[in-house]
């Protein structure tokens, strides 16, 4: 049936305006006042901004990882995504080395079908680059429409790749057209420093903030923005958690490099105190990179209200704290690393930042929506409100409180890390292609309703529409 939201208040990341959306077959057909039509369902968005749905760039849903898997799949993690405004994750495909990149991609698709009640898509991750993979690689982007990779530069021995392999990754995405992802710490200096801290008896959750310190984040963005500029590619650096990486990532912009920096929610409200707390619980925050002390979240509210970071990812990893957070008792390499944040990444970007004036509706959209869907190919069918786009819908009440706990969150695992904090502003109802969701905070979507997106490839002249638009 056709739909028309009526009465609400449009944002985007350019424009405030009030106006009605008729729905016709799952896109926008049409934006004005008092619109009507045969055979439609009236949607009352009094008192309530209509958004574009939310993009997250950065989730770990069924991942292995330390001999466990996170809790949340594809089902329930992409319900609690929609029931916070999100209608598209982006979610990371783990490769093996000296496998077929097809047979990772695969496993993924394995993990997704008839799950997700959101639509989705992968990054790729690049452990090792040799004839075979650089082979693929074309393959991948144009028949799986898979146009980024991640290279990982900490877990070393798990994860990391070398400086070689990253540095041909960037090579080879200028030439492709994809966007390099990578998580920047430095996995040989932090090596060195968690055998050193085991071997004098620090076990406790507090030393895996102080074995992986903001500096070992700041050298790797560094580092990785320096050959960026050297391979003349572009580059995403994702969960920036500090002042550190923040600076790196400012100063490389300014000398031109094609260079993007991507936080998380638990880096603007909760600092590095959350680790000792007694009893254990400290585990609860594990996460890598890890939480910091406090001064680094008004650096980082600075950083995106300035555009020297420009997304917002969950990095949703989330493991039980019974069950599996525990198995690090007594050593904390071995808690497994995440938490559990899709559900409120959006509400706390809106209550934090907008609430408290430290960035604007508009640019609330855009950090949570349309500049990912513009950097990861998306754009213009997510990411924004506009004739002929997806009807990825939020209806957003502004004044509607909660206070977030474990109790009424709708994601799979037995904590939640703001547990206590109370928000304002929460998701009303979510259309997904023009498709109830999430409807008078009731889910009311269906397992395998959302569909895979392949993506175009990366525009290199997003670097210059940015500065136009400044």
């Amino acid at each position: 049936m056709k739909k028309v939201i009526k009465n609400g208040t449009i944002v985007t990341a350019a424009d405030t305006y009030q106006a009605d959306l008729l729905i016709v077959d799952g896109k926008i057909s049409t934006i004005g006042r008092d619109l009507s039509d045969e055979d439609v369902e009236v949607v009352d968005a009094k008192g309530c901004y209509v958004f574009p749905g939310g993009v997250d760039p950065h989730t770990h849903l069924e991942m292995p990882f330390g001999g466990t898997v996170s809790k949340d799949d594809f089902e329930t993690g992409t319900i609690a995504a929609a029931y916070g405004g999100t209608t598209t994750v982006i979610d990371f495909c783990l490769t093996n080395k000296g496998e077929p990149l097809k047979n990772a991609i695969q496993t993924w698709h394995d993990k997704s079908k008839d799950k997700a009640v959101i639509d989705y898509s992968f990054h790729l991750m690049i452990s090792e680059i040799n004839d075979a993979v650089l082979k693929e690689l074309p393959v991948v982007m144009d028949e799986e429409g898979i146009t980024s990779f991640k290279v990982f530069m900490a877990y070393k021995n798990v994860f990391q790749a070398d400086d070689e392999t990253l540095f041909r990754t960037l090579v080879t995405a200028k030439e492709l057209g994809g966007l390099v992802m990578v998580h920047a710490e430095n996995g040989d200096v932090i090596d060195y420093l968690v055998k050193k801290a085991l071997s004098e008896g620090k076990t406790e959750p507090i030393y895996h903030a102080l074995t992986r310190p903001p500096e070992v984040e700041g050298e790797a963005t560094g580092r990785a923005a320096q050959l960026t500029g050297l391979a003349d590619s572009q580059l995403y650096v994702v969960h920036v958690s500090c002042a550190e990486a923040a600076r790196k990532i400012a100063e490389a912009r300014e000398k031109g490099y094609d260079v993007w920096g991507e936080t998380c929610p638990q880096y603007l409200v909760l600092d590095q105190t959350y680790l000792e707390k007694p009893h254990f619980e400290g585990a609860k925050y594990v996460w890598s990179p890890p939480l910091r002390e406090k001064e680094n979240q008004e650096v980082l509210w600075n950083a995106l209200k300035n555009g020297q970071l420009q997304t917002l990812g969950s990095d949703q990893c989330s493991f039980d704290f019974n069950g599996q957070k525990d198995l690090g008792r007594g050593d904390f390499t071995k808690i497994p690393n995440g938490g559990p944040i899709i559900e409120d990444r959006i509400s706390l970007l809106f209550s934090e930042g907008v609430n408290k004036g430290r960035i604007t509706l508009n640019q609330f959209v855009d950090i949570t929506s349309t500049r990912i869907a513009k950097l990861f190919g998306l754009f213009p069918q997510k990411g924004t409100v506009s004739v002929g786009a997806d009807a990825d819908l939020v209806i957003f009440d502004p004044n509607a409180e909660r206070t977030i706990s474990a109790e009424t969150h709708h994601m799979a695992v037995d904590y939640n890390p703001f547990e206590g904090i109370k928000v304002t502003g929460q998701p009303v109802t979510v259309l997904s292609r023009g498709e109830f969701v999430i409807r008078d905070k009731q889910f009311v979507g269906k397992p395998g309703n959302g569909q895979y997106l392949k993506r175009e490839k990366y525009n290199p002249k997003q670097k210059e529409i940015q500065k136009l638009t400044k």
